[in-house]
């Protein structure tokens, strides 16, 4: 195959699945930000203040709502009366009982700090892309509480004030941050916390002295806002069920009392509001992200002035609770839950600023301590806000629309907003104050669901669009896999002016509409690849056609037409299978089981020349079954888990060294035993790669251990980690001086290079994983190469010197006869047949697998940073979300070079396998598309995002694998015969010449 037409198909998959990866955004999560609109608040006499003159904010980052309310031992016993179980925050829940109210805050996902915050403080939800800004300096660009009032002072992370600082008016909002440095997951979190405490304690004892900042502190409208961020790194490190993480509740309990008290004889009045949350929770294994309901629980406490008092119910269960707070011991308080953006407009109706000009939320008035009346007003300015959203969203619409469609609910006579306002305002006037709150309700859900339209309105088009993009997609790389490496381009493509003619004027009109609607530039790349990709199938139907012939010309009965048939119908329900993997991580369990016995379907007669090798496969599927049966390894740190597994590695490269003569002769022992001083070095190389192994375990368990006892990390360790790290990514180079080019070599050294990598960043039982995969892949090469041997004929019949086909299951396809039909190849790779397609599924399989053995990659939460602060201590989120990358992408390096590697010995193209996987990807990615979901609980619109892009991914990986594994695998030697005639195009001529010969080797060695 040509080198060109192979890197345009790759450089077109890469594009396409990349701008194709966006469409979800542009679909389901366009930007609910909008600018223009009139902004509206609570109108009250001037000699009626609104209910509080100064409100503090209180967040505990990553603070789940459980844990925050539960009772538990004393994180930290001294006496056996600790051992009892307690409220570990007992001011927090002394305003539970006796002076304000409290309930659930529902987070949205992603459930990072930027989008928490955002909601908390903006009143709205950014679209999912936003958590990719959660770190940045990237100004708040809407409208905020903070940026409402008439000032805030905030303290805290460096991560979360600096952007509403610069994206409120100049001036309004000062921030006090600490240093990046104090963010070490190494050492104890409760320094964070305890900093934003004591400055704001220097803060209000430096306002008893200057008069200038005391004369700001006592104007109304001012914010305060203290960011918590130790109960986040606590998590992150320990975990939430962690002593460190409940001392930490400890400490933010006492510290908010402190403040509470500050404020109280600061002021001396009763004119402060409080409210006390948390942006997001945190799960088991410490992390956020997803939709797991641990992460988008969190606590609401309000209390102060304009807030109502706790409503008791003795002797039975208030209304609001469920399960989930049955162990909290309030059952007699009536529990008010809320949407996370709701605290928004509480914040803004408490300090009597104007409702945040984006914001979604809906003001809980059972929070209030106001009368009807207030309420019913509150209530109507709260819908008027949502309403003035929708007109300014609507406005923009109708400009850009050749025929809009209206909200109908908004657009009939006598129901559009304007008649419904004036509704509700008549009925304050009457005094009928409840009737106006339901119908104020009743109009901002109204106003959320013409919002809501507005922001589906071009879905079906675009769905329709992106579907028909990704089936051109399919049949695109189909045609070209037939094209390039079943006929090997001997079918040039066939154009007409009636199909030049009807794919330019469809993407003409498309443009044409995109021009007139002032679409988005991403709109017009989503309707030219379907246009591309139909008119690239239509061009290359002559390829198909003989295609078809090639593979499917031994279908000549019904019989074999109904096995054809079955055949694709388990296939594919294989990848739709792999889908419900995502979910399910049993799936795999159960694929392995079966994969485990296919030896078993080349009969007894192969079982009996390879039992070794299908043992050993059978016993590689059924150890990598069981790791989709366990918990996600990033649950807790299990130091023993990490040495097991390290010394698994270190064992199989000393036994490498031992039977190194064995290995190279492909599992058989041979009477040639090498003693070149290039195997020497070769051997050395080896030996290093092994002692960097067994370093990065010593070096691991002391750098874990003393993380555990709060010791931090040693600089020593560090450096060590790091020096072990870059060492063993360089041995490959090192090897290259004195190359040893056997595959098996090559295997190995690949496996070593990266088993130092996977120790360091290991904290559980992934080393295992490391090992059994490995075994696994070498296991498939070797049987694969073994069964294409067996399923070939052992003399050439004779034929007129064409290929012809086969079994219509696939084990003798397509092939050349006689040596003169293998001299006329127009390639020196022999051409791809129906059989290639199952190994192109278990390369799919093996695939998946590298992604969900040890934990859920599709959720975002089941990531630790835990490992990496064995290298990175300091919170540097970039950085360590790179050394998690790297730990993903390992095993997909070992998938690459073994597949690579099987492509020479199968003598197929070397993309040939890859391009086959990336034309069958899609079908999976096509049905995660339609399952995505805004809508529901978090957990399925966190998992739904999170799959679809990762299936759409897949393809995007498989084209980079492609390319690394071409570089891992240069001038690798898999068999002198193959090598040779890989250069003269005889590949299937040698292989047919060497399976005519007795097998001369031991039993199971290939």
């Amino acid at each position: 195959m040509a080198s060109l037409p192979r890197f345009r198909f790759l450089a077109i998959a890469v594009v396409f699945h990349l701008v194709y990866i966006y469409s979800i955004f542009d679909i389901y999560f366009v930007s609910p930000i909008v600018t223009g609109m009139r902004l509206f608040q609570v109108e009250r006499p001037p000699s009626t203040p609104p209910p509080a003159d100064r409100l503090v904010l209180f967040v505990g980052d990553g603070l789940r709502a459980d844990k925050a309310l539960q009772f538990h031992p004393e994180p930290y016993p001294e006496t056996d009366d600790d051992l009892a179980p307690r409220p570990l925050a007992p001011f927090l829940r002394s305003k539970i009982l006796e002076e304000g109210t409290f309930g659930v805050s529902h987070t949205r996902v992603p459930t990072e700090s930027r989008p928490g915050h955002v909601a908390l403080i903006a009143g709205l939800y950014e679209d999912v892309s936003a958590v990719t800004t959660g770190w940045k300096l990237n100004p708040v660009n809407f409208d905020s509480v903070f940026n409402r009032s008439r000032h805030t002072w905030s303290w805290g992370s460096p991560d979360i004030l600096p952007m509403f600082e610069h994206g409120a008016v100049p001036g309004r909002v000062d921030a006090f941050t600490y240093g990046a440095e104090l963010e070490d997951f190494s050492s104890d979190a409760l320094v964070l916390d305890l900093w934003v405490f004591e400055h704001v304690k220097d803060f209000f004892a430096e306002a008893r002295t200057n008069k200038t900042l005391n004369d700001a502190l006592r104007q109304d409208k001012i914010v305060f806002f203290l960011h918590l961020l130790g109960l986040d790194t606590a998590g992150h490190s320990h975990r939430p069920y962690s002593k460190e993480y409940l001392h930490n509740i400890k400490v933010v309990d006492k510290g908010v009392q402190e403040v509470a008290e500050l404020m109280k004889d600061f002021y001396g009045d009763d004119r402060t509001a409080f409210v006390f949350t948390a942006d997001h929770g945190m799960s088991d294994w410490g992390s956020h992200g997803d939709g797991h309901p641990d992460n988008t629980r969190t606590p609401l406490i309000a209390w102060g002035a304009g807030v109502a008092k706790p409503q008791f119910y003795p002797g039975e269960i208030a209304p609001g609770h469920d399960e989930y707070s049955s162990d909290w011991h309030l059952d007699h308080v009536r529990r008010h839950d809320v949407a996370q953006a709701d605290v928004a407009a509480l914040m803004a109706y408490l300090v009597g600023a104007e409702f945040p000009a984006n914001s979604v939320g809906e003001l809980p008035l059972s929070f209030l301590t106001a009368g009807l009346k207030e309420k019913a007003e509150a209530s109507l300015v709260n819908a008027q806000g949502i309403l003035e959203q929708y007109r300014v969203k609507e406005e923009k619409k109708k400009a850009t629309e050749l025929r809009y469609r209206p909200y109908e609910a908004l657009s009939a006579e006598g129901l559009d907003t304007e008649s419904r306002v004036t509704h509700i305002r008549q009925l304050i006037e009457a005094g009928s104050y409840e009737e106006a709150i339901e119908e104020s309700a009743a109009l901002l859900k109204i106003g959320l669901g013409g919002l809501r339209y507005l922001q589906t309105y071009d879905w079906l088009f675009l769905r329709a669009l992106i579907t028909i993009g990704y089936l051109g997609w399919m049949a695109y790389a189909l045609t070209t896999v037939i094209n390039l490496h079943v006929l090997h381009g001997r079918v040039q493509p066939s154009r007409t002016l009636t199909g030049t003619v009807t794919s330019t004027s469809a993407l003409t009109a498309l443009y044409a509409s995109f021009v007139i609607s002032k679409s988005p530039p991403t709109y017009y790349a989503y309707a030219f690849f379907p246009v591309f990709f139909w008119e690239e199938v239509y061009a290359r139907r002559e390829s198909l056609i003989e295609g078809r012939k090639e593979l499917f010309g031994h279908i000549q009965s019904g019989g074999s037409l109904a096995s054809l048939l079955f055949n694709c119908a388990i296939y594919v329900g294989i990848i739709e299978s792999l889908a419900l993997g995502y979910i399910y991580r049993e799936i795999l369990t159960i694929l392995f089981v079966i994969g485990a016995f296919w030896p078993l379907a080349y009969g007894f007669s192969f079982l009996q020349q390879h039992a070794t090798l299908s043992i050993t496969w059978f016993l590689s599927c059924m150890a990598m079954s069981t790791f989709t049966l366990l918990p996600a390894a990033m649950t807790t740190e299990d130091i023993n888990m990490i040495i097991i597994g390290g010394a698994l590695m270190v064992i199989v490269g000393v036994l490498y060294l031992i039977l190194e003569d064995f290995v190279l002769s492909d599992f058989g022992w041979s009477d040639k035993p090498s003693a070149s001083s290039k195997k020497h070095v070769s051997r050395t190389l080896v030996g290093i790669q092994v002692g960097l192994t067994l370093l990065s375990i010593v070096v691991t368990r002391s750098s874990a251990m003393s993380i555990q006892a709060k010791q931090g990390l040693p600089r020593g360790n560090q450096i060590i980690g790091w020096v072990i790290l870059i060492t063993s990514f360089l041995m490959p180079l090192a090897h290259r001086a004195r190359p040893n080019n056997h595959y098996l070599h090559r295997i190995l050294v690949i496996f070593l290079t990266c088993a130092p990598t996977f120790v360091i960043l290991t904290i559980s039982y992934e080393g295992l994983f490391y090992v059994a995969f490995s075994a696994t892949l070498l296991s498939w090469v070797r049987l694969e190469h073994a069964a294409y041997k067996f399923s070939l004929p052992r003399s050439p019949p004779p034929t007129n010197g064409t290929a012809t086909g086969a079994h219509a299951n696939g084990s003798t396809l397509s092939r050349p006869r006689t040596p003169e039909a293998t001299d006329m190849l127009p390639s020196p790779f022999r051409p791809l047949t129906l059989r290639d397609a199952r190994i192109a599924l278990f390369f799919f399989v093996l695939f998946q697998s590298a992604f969900f053995s040890t934990g859920n990659v599709a959720s975002v939460s089941s990531f630790s940073l835990e490992s990496v602060s064995r290298l990175i201590p300091i919170f540097d989120p970039f950085s360590q979300g790179a050394m998690l990358i790297l730990k993903l992408m390992i095993p997909f390096a070992l998938i690459s070079a073994n597949l690579g590697i099987l492509n020479k010995r199968l003598g197929v193209a070397p993309s040939a396998l890859f391009m086959v996987v990336m034309a069958i990807s899609d079908i999976l990615t096509l049905y995660f598309f339609w399952v995505v979901k805004d809508e529901g609980s978090w957990l399925e619109i966190g998992s739904t995002i999170s799959h679809f892009v990762i299936a759409s991914l897949l393809c995007v990986f498989v084209a980079a694998l492609e390319g690394v594994s071409a570089m891992f695998i240069a001038g690798v030697e898999v068999d002198q015969g193959v090598t040779q005639a890989v250069g003269k195009g005889k590949v299937a001529q040698v292989v047919l010449k060497n399976t005519e010969k007795p097998d001369e080797r031991s039993v199971g060695g290939e």
